[in-house]
């Protein structure tokens, strides 16, 4: 079993910031891609941001310059770090992370999702 935890949500003011955490426990042997996406009302889920085991990372580019991921190998924990937010960033923000299990098994888990809303 594998659980992705996520925390760090809430309302925030346009302009405000939030570091959002996911941390992963559970048989895991080591995690390759971690990321986060983001479902608002009405709209399919996009991707916001990846980052490899290495530190390489990819954004979308509605949040780049305002985003960044980062992640603690150490700690199977990762973040995202949310700057100049907008009202239309106003969604619930998912992690992700591709877990190789200690049954050597590759798979993708979910966390639970957290609400981050943005006033105008």
């Amino acid at each position: 079993q594998v659980q992705l935890r996520e925390s760090g949500g809430g309302l925030v003011q346009a302009g405000g910031s939030l570091t959002l955490s996911c941390a992963a426990s559970g048989s895991i042997l080591s995690i390759n891609a971690m990321g986060w996406y983001r479902q608002a009302p009405g709209k399919q889920r996009e991707l916001v941001a990846t980052i490899t085991r290495g530190g390489s990372r990819n954004y979308a580019d509605s949040v780049k310059g305002r985003f960044t991921i980062s992640r603690d190998n150490a700690k199977n924990t990762e973040y995202l770090q949310m700057n100049s937010l907008k009202p239309e960033d106003t969604a619930v923000y998912y992690c992700n992370a591709d877990v190789i299990t200690v049954m050597g098994v590759l798979r993708g888990y979910w966390g639970q999702g957290t609400q981050v809303t943005v006033s105008s």
